[in-house]
């Protein structure tokens, strides 16, 4: 694993950023930089670590952004707008994000000099609506103009091929990483396990998307994690994309929801609600390409995965209610 290095996270305040912390700060200086619109980083109590250096500011800054990057030996680029409803709501907002934030930072680490890799958090929505065992290679898909689901996965497949041309045409060594529907414990913000389970821990109505038939693989945040620790060390990586998920944690949304259920000993009842707008049908993707190139194989199931992170919630709960 990395040590003694310097690792700038935008976005780090986030879900995936505070998890990865977690496992880099013993043994390197971690600088934070996030507009702190969610703050998962305060409630893991990392704020406030000696090796973490929290920097408050938004992507778009690039002058504050290139001040962030001096000195640092790795960038990892996740600072975005998350979760479907958000996108939504702010279309216009999530691809400047995207677009000026992912560019700036790429100018910001040629400009750094010395940066031993970048990695570039793009999406699995990049592959559309139907995605079935999909390999890195395959034809990606931008969606229909107007539609305001796809403005996220069209500005993360540009930041893609920014990133890769950064590689070819500089020498900076990037790689891309898409996540497929990463969950777990210190989960913040949209996400439907996150939804599941803080309902149904409270006895509230579960609600799915029309009839719930919609299929997602589900990757555990341990997972996701150990993935960037190896990217950041291979040298493998660079000049590459990874789909990075869990094709033996599929089930559908319908599904899903059962099983939370059973696993909370909740009496939640489930209601289907209608959903105009276009949706995910299935996302499975195939990861033999991150196990050949850098050893990486998912470990955490999916019962084990929602067992550990429903114990995280009610802990969460029973410490909101004392």
């Amino acid at each position: 694993m990395v040590r003694d290095s310097t690792l700038l996270l935008t976005g780090g305040a986030g879900f995936i950023g505070t998890a990865l912390t977690r496992r880099l700060v013993e043994h390197n200086h971690v600088r934070i930089f996030d507009s702190l619109r969610r703050n998962a980083l305060a409630e893991a109590g990392l704020d406030r670590h000696p090796n973490v250096e929290l920097i408050v500011g938004d992507v778009r800054d690039a002058a504050a952004l290139h001040k962030a990057a001096k000195g640092a030996d790795h960038i990892i680029h996740m600072a975005s707008i998350a979760g479907v409803d958000t996108v939504l709501k702010n279309p216009v907002l999530t691809m400047e994000i995207s677009l000026e934030g992912t560019m700036n930072a790429l100018r910001a680490a040629v400009d750094a000099g010395g940066v031993k890799r970048f990695i570039d958090f793009s999406t699995s929505e990049v592959f559309g609506s139907y995605a079935f065992r999909v390999r890195e290679a395959d034809v990606t898909s931008l969606g229909a103009v107007g539609e305001a689901r796809w403005t996220y996965a069209v500005s993360k497949l540009a930041t893609e091929h920014l990133a890769h041309n950064y590689w070819k045409q500089y020498g900076l060594p990037t790689c891309s990483i898409r996540p497929f529907n990463i969950f777990g414990p210190g989960q913040v913000g949209e996400g439907a396990i996150h939804a599941f389970v803080v309902r149904a821990l409270s006895g509230k109505p579960i609600h799915i998307h029309n009839e719930g038939d919609q299929i997602r693989s589900w990757c555990y945040i341990d997972d996701i994690v150990e993935s960037i620790l190896l990217a950041l060390e291979k040298d493998e990586a660079v000049g590459q994309a990874f789909n990075i998920g869990n094709p033996r944690s599929t089930i559908t949304i319908y599904q899903l929801a059962r099983l939370v259920v059973q696993l909370c000993g909740s009496k939640s009842p489930l209601e289907f609600v209608k959903w105009d707008f276009p949706d995910v049908e299935l996302r499975i993707p195939d990861v033999q390409k991150a196990e050949k190139l850098l050893g990486f194989r998912a470990k955490v199931d999916l019962d084990d995965g929602l067992a550990r992170t429903i114990a995280w919630y009610r802990d969460r709960l029973d410490r909101t209610n004392a």
